[in-house]
């Protein structure tokens, strides 16, 4: 079925209600949620655009326009990359102010799902019985509802970096799990990693149809997807091209350390200290006289005297990844989907980037 811009999929269903036309959908979604109906209000007027909030994590929040049609289309792709055809259960647990959850609805529409709506807390599955083929969650509310999980047969993640601790505990479950890589500008993922039931094979970033990759001089990332973005997008991602359908993601260019002409990658070192630090933390570089900048670790919480000691005996990390410096932050400053804002967060210790 090929679906009109202000029309939606016969099959759609909203918490278990179908709809005979658009009016009988936004008198349902008024009463359900605002923030819903708000969406849909948008998305069935005669715009040919959406305009969407970023979270902000990288920069200042801003306010961007995507074409409903590339939306639409990457619907579709996703469709056909996880294999979700019409009639397809789905569940939103994620905010509608922010693409990740828009784009749940638009998948919905587009494929004809049948999409259960709950609130975006932190342990989603927490009252929820129905078992589900497809649905979106960030790391957080994937690790508060690791023994429920189950209940979804595909998964994809996405808002932030999945932990070693959490990928182990996904190897246990039969339930397909996905590190999503994209953004606001390339309406949500444009590739995707396996997390489990890998066989023990290395897994990196797969790109999904339609979309090219390239480096730049920074060995960032260049994304061409003509499908879902009108332009190409010009990424602070630096990056390892495996193939030209692959790609290792090593970190952001502006967070990059430069430590004694080595240059340091700080999510990459963040994934090994993740296995001996059970609170929220980063690293990130601050000016220092003999190496120009140095490595630090700051850790959300009450100080600890014992850390650096601890962290080396971690045998993974080599000698330029140790960090020379613990602080400690009662609280760390974070956008409103969550995401740490290390520049800021570095201010309350005197530091900047």
């Amino acid at each position: 079925m090929k679906l009109e811009q202000n029309n939606f999929h016969k099959n759609f269903q909203l918490n278990g209600i179908s709809f005979a036309s658009v009016d009988e959908l936004l008198v349902f979604a008024h009463q359900f949620s605002n923030e819903i109906y708000q969406f849909l209000v948008d998305w069935f007027s005669k715009d040919d655009f959406i305009v969407v909030q970023t979270s902000g994590s990288t920069g200042k929040p801003k306010s961007i326009s995507l074409k409903k049609e590339l939306m639409i289309n990457s619907a579709l792709v996703t469709g056909q990359f996880f294999d979700l055809h019409e009639n397809t259960k789905a569940l939103l647990c994620l905010p509608v102010s922010y693409i990740a959850g828009k784009m749940m609805l638009v998948r919905a529409m587009t494929l004809g799902w049948s999409i259960d709506v709950i609130a975006p807390n932190s342990a989603p599955l927490e009252r929820v019985e129905r078992e589900y083929d497809f649905s979106a969650m960030v790391p957080l509310q994937v690790e508060n509802s690791i023994n429920k999980l189950q209940k979804i047969k595909k998964l994809i993640i996405g808002g932030g970096v999945v932990s070693e601790e959490l990928k182990v505990k996904l190897q246990c479950l039969s339930t397909l799990a996905f590190a999503t890589y994209g953004m606001t500008e390339t309406i949500t993922h444009i590739a995707v990693k396996k997390l489990n039931n890998r066989k023990g094979n290395p897994s990196f970033y797969q790109i999904l149809p339609g979309v090219k990759i390239f480096k730049d001089e920074r060995n960032c990332l260049v994304i061409e997807a003509l499908n879902v973005a009108n332009d190409c997008v010009v990424t602070n991602d630096v990056i390892q091209l495996i193939s030209d359908t692959q790609f290792d993601w090593l970190g952001r260019f502006d967070n990059v350390i430069n430590s004694g002409g080595i240059k340091l990658y700080p999510e990459k070192i963040e994934v090994k200290l993740s296995e001996i630090i059970g609170k929220r933390f980063f690293v990130a570089g601050i000016p220092d006289k003999k190496l120009g900048q140095k490595l630090i670790l700051i850790i959300e919480g009450k100080k600890h005297n014992n850390f650096l000691n601890n962290i080396k005996k971690n045998k993974t990390l080599t000698k330029f990844e140790q960090p020379k410096e613990v602080y400690f932050i009662d609280k760390f400053i974070e956008t409103k989907t969550k995401k740490i804002q290390r520049k800021k967060t570095l201010d309350l210790i005197g530091f900047t980037n």
